[in-house]
């Protein structure tokens, strides 16, 4: 079997380089013993302290430490609630950088995305890379790769909420 699933390299780059690279992959996960795979249809790029958007624009927090972690853990956290949300840790130690996944085929919303994949507060810190319940292999060719300014963060001001950093196909 050819193994496809996506190693540490990929995510060890700059957000800017993953972000896009993220659409088209194929999110895997196992839920009671049985994969499901989930083609990545948008993302959101989050990129270090000076980034108003970023959780890490607060500083090193415990919320926030996973994000200084090398790229390829997974940053979740619970919004209104609710709202489990998943990103992915991008770049090297100590920049903190993060990807937010908004959509997969036939599901748009973070939190929906979540929900459906039955992501909670354990799947915090955890691989990507080394996982066994949950990881990302080469997908599809997107047909064309689409940017735009990214979804609720009119707090971050001016300049950080219309910067193009929301890609989907």
């Amino acid at each position: 079997m050819i193994n496809n699933k996506l190693n540490s390299t990929f995510f060890q780059r700059d957000v800017l380089e993953v972000a896009p690279g993220l659409i088209g992959k194929k999110l895997v996960r196992i839920i009671n013993g049985i994969r499901s795979d989930w083609i990545i249809t948008e993302v959101e790029a989050y990129r270090g302290e000076e980034d108003l958007a970023c959780h890490a624009s607060k500083g090193r927090t415990k919320r926030t430490e996973v994000m200084y972690h090398a790229g390829g853990e997974l940053y979740i956290y619970l919004i209104y609630g609710m709202y489990w949300m998943m990103n992915i840790v991008t770049g090297d130690i100590n920049d903190p950088q993060a990807v937010l996944i908004r959509g997969v085929q036939h599901i748009s919303g973070p939190g929906k995305v979540s929900r459906a994949l039955k992501i909670d507060s354990s799947f915090n810190g955890e691989s990507v890379v080394n996982s066994e319940r949950i990881w990302l292999e080469k997908g599809i060719r997107a047909p064309e790769i689409h940017c735009a300014t990214r979804i609720g963060i009119d707090y971050a001001g001016d300049y950080w909420r219309n910067v193009e950093w929301r890609f989907f196909m």
